[in-house]
């Protein structure tokens, strides 16, 4: 009967992904069905912490946090736990061998969000980013490359790079929520009330970067994965390409999306482009 309660943690953690990113979720659709339950099992752990430290002012976040730590590590220890979002989890970090300092700087950059509202300095930036997005992609690569460390650390680097951009991308999009409701600003030396051609110009290009080196990883993924992740690669790149056209005196009152219309279009032409062998 445990393989049943298994078998229904990572649907629940499948139903998480589903309702928190239907984006995200359209992509892990297109990775191989080996590997479908370890992705979405990843995101479920990340979009509780994530959702701990963003939404539930009401309770003692801190707390919160830290008993979801501490629940985590009593479920890998003792291989099973009641939360099916961190049962699955941990069978997927064993799995995989995953390890513990990709969830312990996660952890960091989630914790930080409870008291750390500005970035003044690169350096903290960078290392924000790589708690809160390098290491998920990170996570999502040992699933991709399942034990061979060659190709994965063949890949490593674009893969934080990917986790980069798309992080970057979530905070230009996500810059007015984070501002007045969050209170955050994450973007060093970067006067939020007053967003610069400039400053955004500065901003999209250092995005611009990361894409074209985590292109570089991209296409060298292993089949079962290379679809579905150049697919979230052309989704978070429209985006990009949207903000970027976008005034910077309109983006703290205007939250860019991509429509469905045109999201469909954009998974049309990625799978034409995957067939063909022309990524």
């Amino acid at each position: 009967m445990k393989k049943l309660y298994t078998e229904l943690s990572f649907s629940c953690s499948k139903l998480v992904t589903k309702k928190y990113s239907t984006s995200f979720s359209s992509a892990v659709r297109m990775l191989s069905p080996k590997i479908r339950s370890a992705i979405y099992s990843i995101y479920g752990f990340v979009r509780f912490a994530d959702e701990i430290v963003d939404s539930f002012h009401d309770h003692n976040q801190q707390d919160l946090l830290q008993n979801f730590e501490n629940s985590y590590y009593e479920a890998y220890q003792n291989n099973i736990s009641l939360n099916p979002i961190l049962h699955s989890f941990q069978n997927t970090v064993k799995k995989y061998k995953i390890e513990d300092e990709l969830i312990q700087a996660f952890l960091k950059s989630m914790r930080a969000d409870l008291h750390k509202t500005n970035y003044y300095n690169k350096k903290d930036y960078e290392e924000y980013i790589y708690g809160s997005a390098d290491v998920v992609g990170l996570m999502c690569l040992k699933v991709f490359t399942n034990g061979n460390k060659a190709k994965y650390d063949a890949l490593k680097a674009p893969a934080m790079r990917l986790g980069s951009a798309f992080q970057k991308v979530n905070f230009l999009r996500d810059i007015k929520e984070d501002y007045e409701v969050l209170h955050r600003s994450y973007f060093p030396n970067i006067n939020l009330k007053n967003l610069s051609p400039e400053d955004k110009a500065n901003i999209i290009q250092e995005i611009k970067e990361d894409f074209n080196e985590a292109y570089k990883g991209v296409i060298k993924l292993p089949l079962e994965s290379r679809f579905g992740v150049y697919t979230a690669y052309r989704y978070y790149l429209k985006l990009l390409r949207k903000l970027e056209v976008t005034p910077s005196n309109e983006i703290m009152d205007t939250r860019i999306r991509v429509s469905d219309v045109m999201k469909f279009n954009l998974l049309a032409k990625s799978f034409i482009r995957y067939k063909l062998n022309i990524l």
